[in-house]
């Protein structure tokens, strides 16, 4: 009797905290999406806050400078005494030439990785390999900086002695084996997710298997390809330290890959770091380079997304 009382007992604790355990998940279920809206909210809020300060702070430029010298002018000389020229043309070459050295290294050898990854290696290979691939993104970039200064800078000059201390080419190569993991780890995502029926339809039909990996699965994952580079190309025109270190300071606008030049992120570091007041007219070109910048960037993430949109294939 006394057992079958205390069972009774403890069943109805166990009703009483399974009670109080119902109201705890209600009020954790209504209270979730508010928390989770206010995350977000907060993000959004975020990004226009920079917007709006970015574009609060160049318009404050362009009181003093006038846009179409800005836009068109071919000289970058800030620091010129009583008349000082902010054409930003001479910064927008600077970051397409560190740009474009970037991607013919990083593309070639990120999309043959990834075929190889996806269609040769085995899975035990491709366990080792990919996350070995993967720790070169999380390498800190004044680390790449360094290396492009003090080691590729050198070597290259054993092969073009005319190359200078400070050029395009270095940080070029360095920024190319940077993004190099983006495009190989988004890429062999693509083609992994390429279904193992057209490959096997490919092969029963007598292709060989590097047929099957550049005639089917390639331009199946295209979109997922193209996408990867998008966004690698857009990661390399926002670096920063490997072309503060290794670029150099001297803007030019012109096609020479072996002399100094400057970007536009370096630009902003050297001017954040100390080298105008604040109010000044130097001061305010920062916020002007950076807009542009933040123009270029948002333009290829527009164009990553459209052409994931327009070129995705449904399995």
């Amino acid at each position: 009797m006394v057992s079958q009382k205390e069972n009774k007992t403890t069943s109805v604790q166990q009703l009483i905290a399974n009670s109080r355990n119902h109201k705890t998940k209600k009020i954790v279920e209504k209270a979730m999406p508010a928390l989770l809206f206010s995350a977000a909210l907060i993000s959004i809020l975020t990004t226009f806050g920079i917007v709006f300060t970015l574009i609060f702070e160049t318009f404050e430029f362009f009181k003093r400078v006038s846009i179409t010298d800005f836009l068109f002018g071919t000289e970058w000389l800030p620091f010129s005494g009583n008349e000082p020229l902010f054409g930003i043309l001479p910064l927008i070459a600077g970051t397409l030439k560190v740009t474009l050295i970037a991607v013919v290294v990083a593309v070639p050898f990120g999309i043959a990785s990834a075929i190889y990854l996806s269609e040769y290696a085995s899975e035990k290979v491709r366990r080792i390999v990919k996350p070995i691939l993967e720790i070169l993104a999380g390498v800190p970039t004044i680390v790449y900086g360094f290396f492009a200064l003090t080691f590729v800078t050198p070597l290259l000059q054993q092969i073009i002695p005319e190359l200078k201390l400070f050029n395009a080419l270095s940080p070029g190569i360095v920024v190319g084996i940077m993004i190099l993991p983006m495009i190989t780890s988004l890429s062999e995502d693509a083609m992994s997710s390429v279904p193992n029926s057209m490959r096997e339809g490919a092969l029963a039909l007598g292709a060989t298997k590097f047929e099957v990996a550049v005639k089917v699965v390639l331009p199946a994952a295209l979109s997922g390809i193209i996408a990867s580079v998008v966004l690698a190309i857009s990661r390399a025109i926002g670096e920063t330290m490997i072309v503060s270190l290794a670029g150099g300071a001297t803007p030019k606008f012109d096609l020479n890959v072996t002399d100094s030049i400057q970007t536009m992120t370096a630009y902003i570091v050297q001017v954040a770091t100390g080298d105008a007041g604040y109010g000044t007219t130097i001061y305010y070109s920062i916020y002007s380079v950076g807009f542009t910048l933040f123009i270029f960037t948002l333009v290829m993430n527009l164009l990553a997304h459209y052409i994931s949109k327009r070129f995705r294939e449904v399995y």
